[in-house]
């Protein structure tokens, strides 16, 4: 089974879901303590609630690693 036969939906596409805009580090960091403090409230149990909490989370991370590649020179 080729990748273009799946039956999904990739939660990241680099060429359409790319970061155009890299934050500062301390506001990217900022960012990512209040979403984490927002989703440890989800109910483990509530199918959204964790497809939420992940999208969220990984929106973050990416914002983050983009903070710190930007602060690095990469």
């Amino acid at each position: 089974m080729s990748a273009e036969t799946t039956s999904y939906t990739p939660l990241y596409d680099p060429e359409k879901d790319a970061l155009f805009y890299a934050p500062s580090l301390s506001e990217a960091l900022h960012q990512a303590r209040k979403t984490l403090d927002e989703k440890a409230a989800a109910n483990i149990h509530d199918r959204d609630a964790m497809i939420r909490a992940a999208v969220g989370l990984e929106m973050c991370l990416r914002q983050l690693v983009a903070a710190l590649d930007k602060e690095a020179g990469r």
